[in-house]
């Protein structure tokens, strides 16, 4: 038998569960749904605006971890925060070589800056406060 502190949620886990929810809905609408619209709005290919990737599924699958902690999401956790610390600082630094701040570039440049915070902040609770993130008892 377990007692209701060791089934409780962290409200700090829970605030990065939900940012990364929050994270993933941002993503889908100014990566996905804005240049949709955009592109059909102005009669062009629907796809022509669109930076594709599947980081929302990964943010999704990452904030279902952190509010139901199966066994491996300390491992999770550190393992895409530190492989989006590395993209985004190698695409930030070949961005900033040669900026160009139109609507759809400065648009992924804001998105990919709230995602290195999530993901720093995520990194630093597996690293610091790593009981935060384990495995539920049942």
């Amino acid at each position: 038998m377990t007692s209701q502190i060791e089934n409780a949620q962290s409200p700090w886990t829970s605030f990065l569960a939900h940012l990364f929810m929050i994270l993933v809905a941002w993503t889908v609408f100014i990566k996905y749904l804005l240049p949709i619209g955009f592109a059909l709005a102005a009669n062009e290919a629907w796809a022509t605006y669109i930076y594709w990737d599947l980081w929302p599924v990964a943010h999704l699958w990452l904030a279902w971890a952190l509010l139901a902690r199966p066994w491996y999401t300390r491992l999770l956790a550190i393992g895409m925060s530190v492989v989006e610390i590395l993209i985004i600082t190698t695409l930030f630094i070949w961005f900033l070589a040669e900026p160009e701040w139109s609507i759809w570039r400065t648009n992924w440049f804001v998105n990919k800056v709230f995602v290195l915070s999530a993901v720093v902040l995520v990194l630093g609770t597996a690293v610091f406060r790593p009981e935060t993130l384990k495995m539920r008892s049942s």
